[in-house]
């Protein structure tokens, strides 16, 4: 399906939506109209709780408080400086601005470095609390427990309200739609995924993830705005706890990561509980509470999913092994002058390592590391498990994991930097297991890697994926290239190591990291990376340092070898030299080893001190 013909499927589909909305006063009581003006707007919120929740991996609680700034906003603007059209609009903006302004703190506090998911979760869980405490203590200002209710508001009928709020959650919903289905919205699943590898391939997951944030807080505000000019009342329950897990249940009841799904969830949730608090006004909440548990515990993935899955089933479209579809992305190979790596002067070091050391409490991993590199040069890090191999990789390819010393990329200091920003200085990094996107096609991958290069779309998918020579090079040798529509977790291991080296030269690095990329390949595999290795250090002038177990294998491709031992450089010089050494003879054999090339496998853990 072409761009042009998916967005056209795509606008048909709001169309016809709105027409459902039009006609939804023509066809509704009085009473539903009302209740579902005010469900329409919560639907909108729901769908922000999904980008964040569905898509970017954030369990957000407290999208509640954005709804209540644009509904307080109005509230506050309608009550003390009366209605007009520029009160209106500058109560909006105030809405807009104040929503903006919680959201770019939150998001600071949650999702800046070092911040985990469960930081985040907990930040947004005590923003409701704040915020009601916040209005309470406001007094008359803003009517504390009572809220402020009998300001003047727009003049429009119930039906143009309901046409105002169906037609808000018919934009946002087309306009998210668009997005996450285009290149910018697969970088969403991919930080959810794999947030480490994202920052790793130069992202900067903090500054997407506040970006998202404030997004949904404008789209919350805007709606909450709405519900104050159509309500005529405000109160604190608008930005509490209760509404904001309330937004919650109802994305997983829908279907988290559809979009329609928590939509409709709220839709349908919000207007029967208003159904049921007239009927059965004691335990209504019991009956909302116990269907919620029963849907969850029978359907995890929320009620949309599997009410598509039913008429593919039905049809016969599902089959246990399905054919892979045609790539939908074509292959090229970017000119020498389209490529945009860090130059390294002839006379510089392409990886300078002075002094560094790595300490946790009392226990010293790395001292006293010093080596240079230069562009061409494959330099072999070898030594005993333990020796503190992978703690130097993670020290060069982020400023913040060594307690001492200094490393020059190119000639620029990390200092600090975080992975992204050592990424941008032309630092690119191969862990120790293979680490993909597994539910992304090898394509997607492989975008995602060039997304720093090349800004992905926010409307489009792009149907060319032009990349380095070298990227092109392991793909063409490994096969890869004809498996572009294969999800990663449906590759071999030796596929897998290849999609991760593929994906780390599409970042045009001048200084490549490998944490033993051969583990648990097969001869032949052993054999294509040594090739590749080869061609990409004489042919392609980068710079690799390589840590590898196998002496067979570094003595052939290696042009030298630094030993490391209890995180000392205890030599530094050609294979030949490594190989007739006896102080590597005993270091090995005082680890408990026979020899270099029978050192056991990678550990499991693969990013503790090594």
């Amino acid at each position: 399906m072409t761009e042009a013909r998916r967005l056209s499927l795509i606008l048909a589909v709001a169309l016809l939506a709105l027409g459902a909305i039009f006609a939804g006063p023509y066809v509704l009581d009085t009473y539903s109209v009302n209740v579902l003006t005010r469900s329409l707007l919560y639907a909108a919120v729901a769908l922000t709780v999904d980008l964040l929740w569905g898509y970017l991996g954030i369990l957000t609680f407290g999208q509640s408080v954005f709804f209540a700034c644009g509904a307080y906003a109005a509230g506050l603007v309608f009550t003390h400086m009366d209605f007009s059209e520029g009160n209106a609009v500058l109560a909006l903006a105030l809405g807009v601005g104040g929503a903006l302004l919680v959201a770019a703190i939150v998001g600071w506090l949650a999702f800046w470095h070092g911040a985990s998911a469960l930081y985040a979760s907990v930040i947004t869980l005590v923003l409701p609390i704040v915020a009601t405490q916040l209005l309470y203590s406001g007094g008359t200002f803003t009517g504390s427990s009572s809220g402020l209710s009998g300001f003047m508001s727009f003049d429009l009928s119930m039906e143009a309200w309901f046409w105002l709020a169906g037609s808000f959650l018919v934009a946002v919903t087309t306009l998210a739609y668009i997005v996450v289905q285009s290149d910018a919205g697969r970088l969403l699943v991919a930080v959810r995924e794999n947030e480490q590898r994202c920052k790793y391939l130069g992202l900067d997951t903090s500054r997407l993830k506040i970006l998202v944030y404030l997004a949904c807080a404008v789209i919350g505000a805007i709606a909450g705005y709405i519900y104050a000019g159509y309500a005529m009342v405000v109160a604190p329950e608008l930005a509490g706890f209760v509404f904001g897990t309330e937004l919650v249940i109802w994305t997983a009841l829908g279907g988290r990561g559809t979009l329609l799904g928590p939509v409709f969830g709220a839709l349908i949730v919000d207007y029967e509980s208003a159904q049921l608090a007239g009927d059965y006004p004691f335990v209504w909440q019991l009956i909302i509470g116990t269907l919620f548990v029963l849907v969850i515990i029978a359907f995890p993935r929320g009620l949309l999913p599997v009410l598509f899955d039913i008429p593919r089933k039905a049809l016969g479209l599902v089959r246990k092994r399905p054919a892979a579809p045609p790539a939908s992305v074509t292959l090229s190979t970017l000119d020498a002058a389209e490529t945009q790596g860090e130059e390294v002067g002839d006379d510089g070091p392409a990886l300078a390592v002075h002094g560094v050391a790595r300490r946790f409490g009392s226990l010293n991993v790395l001292e006293a590391i010093d080596f240079e590199a230069r562009a061409g040069e494959l330099v072999s890090l070898v030594g005993p498990n333990g020796a503190g191999k992978t703690t130097l990789m993670r020290c060069i390819a982020d400023g913040a994991e060594r307690s001492a010393g200094t490393i020059v990329i190119n000639g620029h200091d990390i200092g600090r930097k975080p992975p992204e920003a050592c990424v941008a200085l032309g630092v690119g990094r191969k862990f120790q297991m293979a680490n993909v996107f597994e539910t992304l096609t090898v394509a997607q991958c492989l975008q995602i890697a060039r997304a720093r290069h090349a800004r992905p779309s926010l409307w489009r998918r792009a149907r060319e994926l032009p990349l380095p020579e070298a990227a092109m090079h392991v793909l063409a040798t490994t096969g890869l290239d004809r498996q572009l529509s294969t999800p990663a977790h449906l590759l071999s291991h030796g596929m897998k190591q290849a999609l991760e080296l593929s994906m780390v030269l599409a970042l045009e690095p001048r200084v490549l990291l490998l944490d033993e990329p051969t583990a648990g390949l097969t001869k032949t595999e052993r054999m294509q990376i040594g090739a590749i290795l080869i061609d990409l250090t004489k042919k392609q002038g980068l710079c690799v340092l390589l840590v590898e177990h196998d002496l067979d294998f570094v003595r052939e491709i290696s042009s030298r070898v630094i030993v490391l031992h209890q995180g000392r450089i205890v030599l530094d010089g050609s294979v030949e030299e490594v190989v007739a050494s006896e102080l590597v003879k005993q270091v090995y054999a005082g680890s408990g080893h026979a020899g270099i090339a029978h050192e056991s496998g990678p550990s499991t853990a693969q990013e503790m001190p090594a």
